[in-house]
């Protein structure tokens, strides 16, 4: 603890305490002022707005203000409440766009009718993840891995995960089971959407690792748009879980090694990929016999260049989802490639204890409860100490003190190399 400076009182310390207390409450309400504004809630919107309304001015780590928010989306109600206490029309985000060219840029017409009636301008757009003119294809050799959409079988396709923005399914390509990601008809005009999918691309095209899924190809020539990768058999880890229970320690330790090997693949320097959506539905299995397992799912990813390997980066809170999410991404605060060290905590305690962390609450209140400070609590005896010991590290409030990817596959190999036969499981789950 830090000593008092000399001929200080108690008081200093206590105004001090109370200004953290507020500067929490505060980061609590921006990050849902945003959140209920991306949700379309009004009402909520409204409330937080009457209880402080300088809440209006709330900026995101893009520096996007409600405003920008409810533009892009087109909520009308929620932008109507916004300007009338008095949101800025012309805010600008980190990439110089007012909310109009938001609202341009995704085609919502009655919103730009409506900024422009509070006096909305149109500017910003350069450097901006709204491009004037369609986006190029990622790479110039493009005929590597350009798809024709002809050579896609659907005929006997099933639908086996779906998005805001497109759907997942099981085709057939030039004969062979692939996954096709398609972006809906009605989105493949969307430039949000479309700078999106082909910086997915981007990042696929370059992945080359026994657990991380592979890239085939993609239409991005053509609509729908589409991205293929490998179909694996086994399903996701979600359901896996779901189906199976809590793993047996010698299952939880291969498992947890598989999924580490691809996180410390995506986070090598100086080209660190940060997931940023690690979770148990985006890791698959390759087969029914689940003896391996693929990273997967890579549209919320960021490419980073890092100077330093201590650096941490301004992007975007509250990206990817709740029950894994990092507290520091929740609050909107600094982060860097430990928020992925997080998440894998969390599928590490799901795969120890057999149900997903927090099960007893929602989404979002479990985000909220761990940004709190609060972490689950083990129940099971089926577990190592050694591995409810890594787990704790890798979910450690200050993510400087979590364990790299490349540290936690020492720590598991060690851990596997100890482990007795599988016959003498029983003695830990009786």
């Amino acid at each position: 603890m830090e000593g008092k400076p000399e001929g200080s009182s108690a008081i200093p310390s206590a105004a001090t305490a109370a200004e953290k207390q507020k500067e929490k409450a505060r980061v609590t309400r921006t990050s849902l002022i945003l959140w209920h504004t991306h949700q379309n809630d009004a009402s909520a919107v409204r409330k937080l707005l009457e209880e402080d309304p300088s809440l209006v001015t709330a900026r995101d780590y893009d520096s996007r203000t409600p405003l920008h928010v409810a533009s892009l989306h087109g909520w009308i109600d929620v932008a109507k409440c916004l300007l009338e206490y008095g949101a800025d029309v012309n805010a600008q985000d980190r990439w110089k766009n007012t909310p109009l060219a938001d609202a341009e840029g995704a085609k919502k017409h009655s919103m730009i009718e409506l900024l422009k009636s509070y006096g909305g301008l149109s500017y910003g757009q350069n450097g901006s993840h709204f491009e004037p003119k369609p986006v190029p294809p990622p790479l110039p050799n493009k005929c590597d891995w350009e798809i024709d959409p002809l050579e896609l079988d659907f005929s006997t396709s099933a639908v086996i995960g779906k998005g805001s923005f497109g759907e997942i399914l099981k085709a057939s390509w030039r004969g062979t089971p692939v996954a096709v990601k398609r972006i809906l008809p009605s989105l493949s005009d969307d430039r949000l959407v479309t700078q999106d999918f082909r910086h997915e691309v981007n990042l696929l095209v370059k992945l080359r690792h026994p657990n991380i899924v592979q890239f085939l190809g993609a239409v991005t020539e053509k609509k729908p748009l589409m991205l293929i990768t490998e179909y694996l058999r086994g399903g996701d880890l979600h359901q896996f879980l779901k189906d199976k229970g809590a793993l047996n320690p010698s299952t939880a330790v291969n498992f947890a090694l598989d999924i580490a090997r691809g996180m410390a693949y995506l986070h090598n320097e100086p080209n660190v990929i940060i997931h940023r959506d690690l979770k148990p539905r985006n890791v698959l299995l390759v087969n029914s016999n689940a003896d391996h397992l693929k990273v997967g799912d890579f549209g919320l990813s960021k490419l980073i260049k890092v100077q330093n390997s201590h650096d941490v980066y301004k992007m975007t809170g509250e990206t990817g989802s709740y029950r894994y999410m990092a507290p520091e991404v929740f609050k909107h605060r600094k982060y860097d490639k430990k928020v992925d060290v997080f998440s894998f905590a969390m599928i590490l305690y799901e795969m120890l204890e057999g149900d997903p962390p927090l099960a007893n609450y929602e989404p979002y209140e479990a985000a909220k409860y761990v940004a709190d400070g609060h972490r689950p609590i083990f129940r099971s005896r089926g577990y190592l100490p050694e591995l409810r010991e890594l787990t704790e590290q890798c979910w450690a409030p200050d993510m400087n003190q979590r364990p790299s990817f490349l540290e936690i596959l020492k720590r598991l190999e060690k851990i596997r190399d100890s482990l007795p036969p599988d016959h003498h499981w029983h003695i830990f789950t009786q």
